[in-house]
């Protein structure tokens, strides 16, 4: 594929979680190309917010990454999982060591 280098190209499965009558989306990127937290991570999202960070999954496969991010927010109100200001974010960057 023809992408710059920096680019982070991604295959996304969606999930949707309702909580308290409130529907969020969980999508799952497969790594295609580029830098991230895992070869999936899992986002949950509002389409245009995304969740933070701290409540993101990552791991080797699907199963792994939407499981993560479901013990991860398991118990938290919705409006707890976006920020409070600002636009939308990219699935995390992975962990410097």
């Amino acid at each position: 594929m023809e992408l710059h280098v920096n680019d982070i190209l991604t295959r996304i499965t969606r999930y949707n979680l309702i909580r308290k009558g409130r529907m969020i989306y969980i999508d799952v990127h497969q790594k295609i190309q580029g830098n991230l937290a895992g070869d999936f991570i899992a986002v949950p999202n509002l389409v245009n917010i995304v969740a933070k960070p701290e409540h993101q999954g990552a791991g080797s496969s699907e199963q792994d990454a939407l499981e993560g991010c479901l013990k991860k927010i398991k118990g938290l109100n919705i409006e707890d999982l976006f920020p409070t200001t600002g636009s939308g974010q990219a699935p995390a960057a992975p962990k410097k060591k």
